[in-house]
């Protein structure tokens, strides 16, 4: 008698998005802001190319705050590659046809995974705790409204699918992720931090140090420095991290190595 088994749920990309400071606004401005954010999903998506997948997306379903939904994987190059720009593209639209509103700011994750069509699982529960990064947060916060609008973070798994695969689309390039430790509750994984045209070389190494009284909060005990110029390419990076989960080192030359 040959042995049973159990099917693998289908691979899904996950893409969640989040508003900055969301519970500032009052409700009227709350409604706005949830009722404003699938349009502009559809216009980022639709620019990238992929619209045909955003119709057929599963899951899909309003955080309050954001939106999250899956899609056919074979998307990532795409999401990757053109939507966080295509995303920064049309909020600014929506700044300068709105200028009576508040620029809106929104966070990203993009990850991918097994899940059921009900959405509920490790991977969407990953995509949340990677949206709830401490960096990714500090950016936007530090950012100009008006000129930083979007701020993403890919999953490991994300970034080697795509980068590794060699079928990123557009003109990104492997030194535009900024790779750092994520940690959330206990969800503690290496990812790739982007803000669309961004050069990392450029950014304050504090946005990835602990500040005072951060002890056991999200991202503390990382510690990003610019790499000197390295053989390996631009972008490089050296990633020092210690703590009680005994990861020691990363080095990034922009290829994607662990």
């Amino acid at each position: 008698m040959l042995p049973s088994w159990e099917p693998l749920w289908p691979y899904h990309a996950v893409l969640a998005v989040d508003a900055r400071n969301f519970g500032a606004l009052d409700s009227k401005e709350m409604q706005r802001v949830n009722a404003d954010i699938p349009p502009l999903l559809a216009q980022a998506l639709s620019a990238s190319n992929v619209s045909a997948h955003w119709k057929r997306r599963v899951f899909g379903q309003h955080t309050g705050d954001g939106y999250v939904a899956g899609m056919d994987p074979e998307v990532l190059p795409a999401l990757v590659g053109h939507f966080p720009d295509a995303l920064r593209q049309a909020l600014g639209r929506r700044r300068a046809e709105n200028p009576h509103l508040n620029p809106l700011q929104l966070r990203v994750s993009i990850h991918v995974g097994p899940l059921p069509h009900s959405g509920l699982g490790v991977p969407m529960v990953h995509t949340h705790r990677l949206l709830d990064d401490k960096a990714l947060r500090t950016v936007l916060e530090r950012g100009n409204p008006e000129i930083t609008n979007t701020a993403v973070i890919i999953s490991q798994r994300v970034y080697e699918d795509v980068f590794e695969s060699g079928c990123v689309n557009g003109a990104v390039l492997p030194a535009h992720f900024h790779r750092h430790l994520v940690r959330v509750k206990k969800f503690e994984q290496p990812a790739y931090l982007h803000l669309p045209g961004f050069d990392w070389g450029l950014a304050d190494p504090d946005i990835f140090e602990p500040s005072a009284g951060d002890e056991g909060e999200p991202g503390a005990g990382a510690h990003v420095t610019p790499a000197p110029t390295d053989p390996a390419g631009p972008g490089a990076v050296n990633f020092n991290q210690s703590g009680d989960r005994g990861i020691q080192a990363y080095n990034f030359h922009g290829k994607g190595q662990r």
